[in-house]
């Protein structure tokens, strides 16, 4: 095969798949709520077609992560707000193959937050974090079968998982036996402590 017949097929399967990826969005955008409601008022607006609407707000939405103040807030309200949003509708829904998905989500989420608190200074270094760590989310927010929550959860911590279940579960069994005890010795020095405030408070009458 000559290297342009290669470059010809490499190109062609870059727009298929480009093609495939729009037409997702498209489909995702073309569901009925509150927000495709205001897109579908956006597209009569400026007869822009919503799809190019949305990726427009996207590279907006992306530079400001680059240079803008307050881009980690909106960062994080990336991360949280539209999960949340569609978690709720998954726990309304019958189906519970949604509720999967984004249980999976939020186990993917907080793991990155707890490597993220603990690797905070040296992350305070990396030239524009926010921008990357929103395209991780949304990366990780994808519709199958470019789900990176999925991915990551099966290859990783799925993985991790049910090699140190054992381990995990004992650990957290211990832990809850800690904190059960220190809510009972609490719960007993507030009542000694109520005891004694009562007991004085007779006496003094």
């Amino acid at each position: 095969m000559s290297q342009s017949s290669a470059s010809s097929n490499s190109s062609s399967s870059s727009k298929s798949q480009y093609e495939v990826l729009r037409e997702s969005l498209r489909k995702k955008l073309s569901e009925k709520n509150f927000l495709t409601d205001l897109l579908a008022r956006a597209e009569l607006s400026t007869g822009l077609d919503r799809v190019n609407i949305v990726l427009g707000l996207g590279i907006l939405i992306g530079l400001y992560l680059m240079i803008g103040y307050g881009s980690s807030f909106l960062c994080n309200l990336i991360g949280f707000a539209y999960p949340a949003y569609k978690s709720i509708k998954a726990i309304e829904s019958k189906d519970k193959d949604d509720d999967t998905k984004w249980l999976i989500y939020w186990v993917v989420y907080s793991l990155f937050l707890l490597c993220e608190y603990f690797a905070d200074l040296l992350l305070f270094w990396i030239p524009l974090y926010w921008f990357l760590k929103c395209v991780f989310l949304i990366y990780c927010m994808l519709p199958e079968p470019y789900n990176g929550s999925i991915f990551i959860y099966s290859n990783i911590v799925r993985k991790f998982f049910l090699k140190h279940r054992a381990t995990i579960e004992s650990g957290v069994q211990q832990a809850t036996d800690i904190g059960r005890s220190l809510v009972d010795e609490g719960k007993k020095l507030a009542e000694d402590s109520l005891n004694d405030v009562l007991r004085n408070s007779l006496k003094s009458d």
